[in-house]
């Protein structure tokens, strides 16, 4: 019974977290009260204290999530782009911008997080995620020495304004194609620099 009751828990707590990943998507962090996710989930207020302690704490489960999501696609995506380590590297980058443009993600990941669940708590999210994926690649990719942390952080600023800028041009799919072929030029270019070896 209580391995039930724990396999309960666990099912209510998942179904709170993907009801909140879409409202707050739709409607932003500001606009969602915790009675509108109980409702939705079709559970108590009580309950969705009970799992997550209070707005903030169910947010940032929210962008975990959403994180997690993100780091799948991109691991994913660079696995099936053979063992070609340049390969790998441009092809997680391009499933990162096509992930975090899904609707689901980028208010609630790059307009609503950032504010709400603060600066530090973002980029610690973001680290553990999409960013150790993004190191990792840049040095298989050849990156290495004094040019692998702040190439790390270039980037992924890069990625993250190319998503906001195309979340300005929705269903664009001109912009779209323009954007990833600006993150190839970048990915390009970083290769260039380590296949010339000055680093």
């Amino acid at each position: 019974m209580p391995r039930a009751s724990a396999e309960d828990a666990a099912r209510t707590a998942r179904s709170i977290v993907e009801t909140a990943t879409v409202l707050f998507a739709e409607s932003g962090f500001a606009a969602v009260a915790l009675e509108d996710v109980a409702a939705a989930a079709g559970v108590t207020r009580g309950a969705v204290y009970h799992h997550y302690g209070s707005k903030r704490g169910l947010f940032t489960a929210v962008v975990a999530r959403l994180q997690e999501r993100v780091a799948s696609a991109v691991v994913a995506s660079a696995d099936q782009a053979g063992p070609d380590a340049a390969a790998q590297l441009r092809a997680g980058c391009l499933a990162f911008l096509d992930a975090v443009t899904d609707a689901a993600a980028v208010r609630t990941l790059l307009v609503d997080a950032p504010a709400v669940i603060g600066w530090a708590e973002w980029r610690r999210l973001d680290a553990e995620h999409s960013v150790v994926h993004l190191r990792d690649a840049l040095a298989a990719a050849g990156i290495t020495g004094s040019l692998l942390d702040p190439l790390t952080a270039m980037l992924s600023g890069a990625m993250n304004d190319a998503v906001l800028w195309l979340a300005e041009h929705p269903a664009n799919a001109a912009a779209r194609a323009a954007a990833r072929r600006s993150l190839d030029l970048l990915v390009d270019a970083a290769i260039a620099q380590a296949n010339a070896g000055d680093r």
